[in-house]
């Protein structure tokens, strides 16, 4: 029988209250909590937590504080990784982002959600769908992505989208939901 995390990571109903899954989200917290108090000239500090809280670092990653993550250990970015202040990525699935991204400030990237009906929110089940965004992206403030996108190579992301649906690879989107408003040269 497979496990809570096995069940979570494959996007099946699974218990968010399993201790595993409890136990790592407080690992995520404390890591997190660490890199949030760390200071700009502490660029090794902030480079060890880093690969300690995510899956992988392929390069250079800059991400300013705060950031905060369900699990961190589901999350991969690419080389040349900016995150500007404020992201959330709310990773019960994975979250990959190729080279060259850039995420602006108060970005929010979510891979959990919950029943539609009632009885199952109750219940405390809940689910995940991966996200994942291509290279050379760049994602404006406060914009969202939702459970289950994927966003083409090239893309942009207009400050203040709700991404809900895949975007192609070069193209603006934005709005809420987003809808390409152009496509790129």
């Amino acid at each position: 029988m497979p496990s809570e995390r096995e069940k979570m990571l494959c996007g099946e109903l699974y218990d968010a209250s399993d201790p595993q899954l409890v136990v790592e989200r407080q690992r995520a917290r404390e890591l997190t909590r660490e890199y949030n108090h760390t200071a700009a000239d502490e660029p090794d500090r902030r480079e060890r937590i880093l690969e300690e809280l995510f899956d992988s670092v392929e390069g250079d990653a800059t991400v300013e504080p705060p950031v905060h993550c369900d699990y961190g250990s589901n999350i991969s970015v690419g080389e040349d990784f900016y995150a500007n202040f404020d992201c959330v990525i709310l990773d019960v699935c994975r979250v990959e982002f190729g080279d060259n991204c850039l995420l602006g400030p108060g970005i929010h990237v979510y891979t959990a959600t919950h029943p539609l009906a009632a009885e199952g929110r109750a219940a405390g089940i809940e689910s995940g769908e991966p996200v994942t965004v291509g290279d050379d992206v760049w994602i404006g403030g406060r914009a969202v992505l939702n459970p289950g996108v994927t966003v083409g190579e090239g893309a942009v992301i207009a400050s203040g989208a709700v991404v809900t649906e895949d975007v192609p690879a070069g193209v603006v989107v934005g709005g809420n939901p987003a809808r390409v408003l152009r496509e790129l040269d």
